[in-house]
């Protein structure tokens, strides 16, 4: 079976060596004689996989020890609120830089738990570069600075991250996350949903340091840190497939020579394709700046609508899947995370460029 040309945003592509692996094991995990669906959360064997995912990420994000790492559910957008709730005290103010759908949603839940401030945006420029590190005023008494680091409907990207001192700094990195080396001690929690880089939908990274885990007797039990740490994540029963696959695509990101490694690999994906935009003379036009532009979600557009229906239709007829921009902005996109293929952004970019050379004719 020929394998998709997948530029889907999320769920995305996997890697094939995974779900082959997964192919191979699925009748039959840890010589249980069952499916890892089947297995009891509180078994050895799935213990076994749940730590070993735990283990293997730390590992490939040198996460330091003073780290708790949380797999958890309900996806980054339960993190929106996750996050003021254990972290927004009263008296306290927690800040925000805006750079795109999601960092506005995860304002927005934040404003329900306490008192909130824009710090830096680029909301009035359509979300089209993030903003320089100047231009952010950190509020030295601020209960945390919560960014967004890859911006998957716009298509820019954090380049270097901001300086906040005591202030914990919070990411929502569900779109880049293992996708280029990132030191975890300038942070105070990532998160991440899966779908990205990471595995399947289901199952949420958390990166939290120690010292912010409060054990808050008033929030609701499931929405606290401290029970999730307290119980390696097995408070309540876990997403055992979506574990297993993360683990799975850890293995498979340790074989590929690490993050820095797919780092590589990454920049010269983005690069065939930034190419054929810069190279078209206008045809194809970039949404972001080029000094924000992401590694992860090429966003572009075409000269007119008529151009973006025809490319679309053609490329869709030609094999390519999702490359249609978010339903908010139109346009076109390709994600491209860690599993998609050298060789399928190269084969997106010759289509681009003969679907020029045509369509000018």
């Amino acid at each position: 079976m020929k394998r998709a040309r997948n530029f889907n945003a999320g769920p995305a592509a996997l890697p094939e060596e995974v779900l082959k692996r997964a192919q191979n094991e699925w009748l039959n995990i840890e010589d249980s004689g069952m499916s890892v669906m089947e297995l009891s959360h509180r078994s050895a064997q799935f213990e076994k996989i749940h730590n070993h995912a735990i283990a293997t990420l730390k590992e490939l994000m040198s996460i330091p020890e003073n780290y708790e790492v949380l797999l958890l559910q309900g996806g980054a957008s339960l993190q929106f609120s996750m996050v003021p709730l254990n972290l927004l005290k009263e008296g306290k103010r927690a800040d925000y830089v805006l750079t795109g759908a999601w960092s506005d949603k995860a304002l927005k839940e934040a404003k329900k738990v306490g008192e909130t401030a824009v710090v830096a945006s680029s909301k009035e420029e359509k979300y089209s570069f993030i903003p320089s590190l100047e231009d952010i005023k950190v509020n030295e008494d601020a209960a945390y600075l919560h960014i967004t680091s890859n911006n998957t409907i716009y298509g820019t990207q954090w380049k270097q991250f901001p300086e906040t001192g005591n202030v914990p700094l919070i990411a929502d990195m569900s779109s880049d996350i293992l996708s280029e080396k990132v030191d975890v001690s300038k942070f105070g929690i990532i998160y991440a949903g899966a779908q990205k880089n990471l595995g399947p939908s289901g199952v949420t990274v958390v990166i939290i340091r120690k010292d912010l885990i409060e054990d808050n007797d008033q929030l609701p039990t499931v929405l606290n840190y401290a029970t999730h740490a307290k119980n390696n994540s097995l408070y309540n029963t876990p997403p055992t497939l979506a574990i297993y696959l993360l683990s799975l695509v850890l293995d498979w990101a340790k074989e590929q020579g690490g993050v820095e490694k797919i780092a590589e690999i990454n920049h010269n994906k983005s690069k065939i394709i930034y190419d054929a935009i810069d190279e078209s003379n206008g045809f194809y036009k970039g949404h972001a700046r080029p000094d924000s532009r992401s590694h992860m979600n090429v966003t572009f557009n075409l000269q007119t609508e008529e151009a973006e229906k025809q490319f679309l239709a053609e490329a869709k007829a030609a094999g390519f899947v999702g490359l249609n921009g978010h339903r908010s902005i139109g346009g076109c996109r390709a994600s491209i995370y860690n599993a998609v293929p050298t060789a399928h952004c190269q084969e997106l970019a010759d289509f681009m460029r003969e679907f020029q050379k045509n369509y000018q004719k």
